[in-house]
């Protein structure tokens, strides 16, 4: 069996044309053509509570595409008609294509024998059957329903943000997939039958056998990442070990996937056979915490040399970054990491600090990361950008901003 030797550069322009850089970005807002292609092309889209600067599934379109009418993602998510996305676990919760859902439902299968499950939602579904059986007739008779709209939601449990026994009973029942995210009122979840909410032409198409779902996923899997390893495979819709190895050798074996050896990578490589490696990758773009590129902590540094954690729950003295740091890419390299926030009630994109990172250009960077904050201002809605003093990134942003202003 032959292997394919790539260099490091070349991986990294192969991971990032696989993910949808390189794409015409444009001033001009795009539509759902162009943000549904780009989904497709990511697979998913992560789904996360902080909106500090902008909700976190949002944000991969625009750094791929430019400014785009959020609405039109809204709408195909998460209105009644012409729905594209349904929500559910895979990389954490996320919004995928329609056409993944019969890809899922071994996950649902799995959470209904109380499998694959957080070990309280487990306990949960064991000791409360009847008052799940309950709520899904409730939701059945009444749906749409938030968890505060339940008749009998229960009394929330622990601090503030522990769930009601109505909360944990709809979200196991999401996780089996009786029910399914409606619509969202303020990001809280409205709850409905699956059957109500995802198309009859989705339902009804055959269910998969679990290690073929299993080896459509990690091929899926593959297109995203371009050349990943077993554990990027496995992690990018969170598969089991043994059904992802599996799958990877019956790919092999069919030539869904070519075997690897990237320069300095110590895992061994699989590569997609459609990839491509471009001469260059001009991309420039701000990354989300939770963008496919980058929430792989272990991946992003062995494609970029880039180490990153998020710090948002590290307490505000020992961070080193910043609170909500988004990694800054510019022509196929992460060179410097922006701390932000959207101050709405002032109208103004914050930075409190910027960092370039080691052997980049600090003028050439501050000259694109300007361009960029400003147009991320316009998009958001933001009348004006203000620079803090920390990083050591911010003199020669403080400069650039000031001739793009």
């Amino acid at each position: 069996m032959s292997t394919e030797a790539v260099s490091a550069a070349q991986a990294r322009r192969i991971a990032l044309a696989a993910q949808g850089f390189g794409l015409r970005r444009t001033r001009r807002p795009s539509g759902w053509d162009r943000i549904g292609r780009a989904v497709e092309t990511m697979g998913l889209l992560q789904i996360d509570s902080v909106n500090v600067l902008v909700r976190s599934h949002y944000m991969p379109s625009y750094s791929r595409l430019g400014p785009y009418d959020r609405s039109a993602l809204d709408r195909r998510a998460f209105a009644p008609r012409n729905r594209a996305l349904f929500e559910y676990w895979a990389h954490e919760a996320s919004l995928l294509p329609l056409s993944l859902h019969p890809l899922f439902r071994w996950r649902m299968a799995r959470a209904q024998r109380l499998e694959g499950i957080y070990g309280g939602l487990a306990k949960f579904a064991r000791e409360k059957r009847a008052y799940i059986a309950e709520v899904l007739a409730e939701v059945r008779a009444a749906g749409p329903l938030s968890a505060r709209e339940l008749s009998r939601p229960g009394a929330r449990k622990g601090p503030w943000w522990g769930w009601t026994d109505g909360k944990t009973a709809l979200e196991y029942l999401f996780w089996t997939g009786e029910i399914t995210t409606h619509s969202r009122r303020s990001f809280e979840r409205v709850y409905d039958l699956s059957e109500r909410v995802i198309p009859s032409a989705v339902m009804n198409a055959p269910t998969p056998p679990e290690p073929e779902a299993i080896r459509a996923l990690v091929a899926i899997s593959a297109r995203a990442l371009g050349i990943a390893t077993e554990a990027d495979l496995r992690d990018y819709f969170r598969l089991p070990v043994t059904g992802t190895r599996h799958a990877i050798a019956e790919l092999i074996e069919a030539g869904g996937l070519v075997l690897a050896d990237v320069r300095r990578w110590r895992q061994k490589a699989y590569l997609d056979p459609t990839a491509d490696c471009p001469g260059q990758v001009k991309s420039t773009a701000l990354l989300t915490p939770f963008d496919p590129l980058v929430w792989a902590r272990a991946r992003a540094e062995r494609l970029f040399d880039f180490e990153y954690r998020i710090e948002i729950y590290t307490p505000a003295a020992k961070r080193r970054y910043g609170y909500y740091v988004l990694p800054f890419l510019h022509r196929g390299r992460l060179v410097g990491r922006v701390d932000l926030k959207a101050d709405r009630t002032e109208g103004r994109l914050r930075i409190p600090a910027a960092h370039l990172e080691s052997r980049c250009d600090p003028g050439a960077t501050a000259e694109a990361l300007a361009g960029e904050l400003v147009m991320l201002a316009e998009w958001l809605g933001l009348d004006d950008v203000s620079l803090g003093r920390r990083g050591n990134l911010t003199p020669a942003l403080k400069h650039a901003l000031a001739a793009v202003s």
